[in-house]
């Protein structure tokens, strides 16, 4: 399923916290528009594109980039960019698109 942006903007818009992949911290979102998630941090802001969240959730589901968080980081910079993907995945994360790939474990 291709990532909605009108849900992201929805969930994201007016800014919200969410869990980081490892949890016991957050993100801190700031708002969402039409070209990007708007991010920071107490040392940093930034945003994650649009069109590079699109692509990963596209290569995702494709099978070419790893739907598990920590291998997911390193295949966004190859894949993708080198546009914050620690925070891509906790976004992605949040919005279902990551997390253990019940598929493959119930076939081994």
């Amino acid at each position: 399923m291709p990532l909605d942006w009108a849900q992201v903007r929805k969930k994201y818009g007016k800014g919200v916290s969410i869990p980081t992949v490892a949890g016991g911290k957050s993100l801190q979102i700031t708002g969402a528009d039409d070209e990007a998630i708007h991010i920071k941090s107490p040392l940093w802001t930034a945003k994650l594109s649009r069109n590079n969240l699109e692509k990963a959730v596209e290569l995702i589901e494709q099978g070419v980039i790893a739907r598990e968080p920590g291998l997911f980081v390193e295949d966004y910079r190859v894949y993708v960019a080198d546009e914050r993907p620690t925070s891509a995945a906790h976004v992605l994360k949040d919005l279902g698109f990551l997390g253990e790939d019940k598929g493959y474990h119930a076939r081994c």
